[in-house]
């Protein structure tokens, strides 16, 4: 009797800090609200309070936190201070590898020379430099600074392992998955795509994923999430339509996850482990006489009871919002910049996009010839092709360019990077080949939905 009175009010604050963390969640990132006549999520409406908030200093923020992070990566390579150099978190923002060193510095370069308006004009132009400082950053500046803060309350209470256990009798029979990698799905989807990728990698080299599945989650489940969905369809002036917008980018995803694995060069991969043995029975994680909804919810509350302060909970959000802000800005910028520079320089990406002018005009796809400029040039970074969209007239083009380039997923700049560079059996030549592929297959069905639409 004594032990029922200890328990029960135990068990009482585990489903608290389950349901009452991951519902706030579920509505700051995916409810859809209604704020200054459009519609919109919760988050979006935080980030442009920041936003108005420090009007006109953003792009001095953001200037600022670029240029710190070139100076601390140089200082770090110099001194190497133990600070830093043995601390995991300080070590991965301040210590990258010799490539991504040089594309901070390259960040802070261009920065600086847009900021001040001095060097060549092609990098400070308005439609090359200045557009990613002025136009692109402190947006992802306001979205990364509460997306960061705020994403624990979906990762860390248990939302994930009961949404991932729901899924476990879909994966398979559809994707020719585990279930266990629906999980991967939602980290990337609702925290960031570099948190699956690392999520299957560290999968892959313990023998839990065969070189097929590692290849296929990397490349096709390392969703883009919410958060940078959502600063996509406001680059090209069409955030009221989110909600169909994302709905759309899921349908297409799906299409593609389906259809794209089956396909070379992904087809080609084996099932085997990383040490050359085969793949065995695929044994389902739910124990004999369990239901999936009961394992998933008592997952779930293992997870929520695991929290055991909410101040280690608000430290890793910070931790998430700064890795966000110090990690992904320099690239931006570097990257975008160099890619707007090609694409207002140089006529590389309209050649590499004429051959995609036939597929839109036949998809009836309004300013064909522009549009076709903004495929290749995702492969890039993501966020360029509704950069080069943001200047088209047509709500329709500007709509199918925006769930396209979320819909790509391999972008250089960060997923396409972190799969190289980690133990996931893909080349780079192959990753262009995926990027092509999901295009051809996504194309067509974001504008039928768009024809719907609009």
């Amino acid at each position: 009797m004594q032990d029922q009175v200890i328990t029960q009010p135990v068990k009482k604050a585990t489903w608290t800090m389950f349901l009452l963390p991951s519902l706030l969640g579920v509505f700051l990132f995916m409810a859809p609200i209604n704020y200054q006549d459009t519609l919109t999520i919760p988050i979006a409406v935080l980030a442009k309070s920041v936003q108005a908030l420090f009007e006109g200093m953003l792009t001095t923020i953001v200037t600022f936190v670029i240029t710190l992070t070139a100076v601390a990566t140089v200082a770090t390579k110099l001194l190497k201070p133990k600070a830093v150099v043995e601390n995991s978190f300080l070590s991965a923002l301040f210590n990258p590898s010799l490539p991504w060193f040089a594309v901070q510095q390259l960040g802070a370069i261009f920065v600086l020379m847009t900021y001040f308006g001095v060097g060549p004009e092609m990098i400070h132009h308005a439609n090359t430099g200045g557009l990613v400082l002025n136009d692109l950053l402190p947006v992802l500046f306001s979205v990364f600074l509460f997306a960061g803060l705020l994403l624990p309350l979906l990762l860390n209470f248990g939302l994930l392992e009961f949404a991932g256990m729901l899924l476990t009798r879909i994966m398979r029979p559809l994707f020719n998955l585990p279930g266990r990698s629906a999980v991967n799905c939602f980290a990337s989807w609702l925290g960031d795509g570099s948190v699956g990728v690392l999520m299957t990698s560290k999968q892959y080299e313990s023998k839990i994923y065969t070189e097929r599945e590692a290849a296929v989650i990397g490349t096709t489940f390392t969703a883009v999430s919410i958060t940078f969905s959502l600063v996509v369809i406001a680059q090209v002036n069409l955030e009221h339509m989110f909600v169909p917008f994302y709905l759309t980018v899921c349908l297409a995803g799906f299409v593609a996850a389906v259809i794209v694995p089956r396909l070379p060069p992904l087809s080609w991969k084996k099932d085997r482990y990383i040490d050359g043995e085969t793949l065995k029975e695929d044994i389902e994680a739910v124990p004999e006489g369990k239901t999936i909804i009961g394992y998933g919810l008592e997952q779930a509350l293992e997870k929520a009871s695991q929290v055991t302060s909410m101040r280690s909970v608000l430290a890793e959000g910070a931790k998430n919002a700064v890795d966000m802000i110090f990690g992904v800005l320099p690239v931006v910028m570097a990257i975008g910049t160099t890619a707007l520079i090609i694409a207002e320089n140089t006529p590389v990406f309209s050649i590499l996009g004429k051959p995609f002018i036939p597929f839109l005009e036949l998809l009836q796809i309004p300013e064909a010839a522009a549009a076709s400029e903004t495929i290749v040039v995702g492969f890039a970074d993501m966020f360029l092709p509704s950069i080069l969209a943001s200047g088209i007239e047509s709500d329709l083009t500007r709509f199918v360019i925006a769930a396209m380039s979320v819909t790509q997923l391999i972008y250089m700049s960060e997923i396409g990077a972190l799969l190289i560079g980690s133990k996931i059996p893909v080349k780079p030549w192959e990753l262009f080949m995926i990027f092509i592929l999901r295009t051809l297959v996504t194309l067509p069905v974001i504008a039928l939905v768009a024809h719907l639409i609009f």
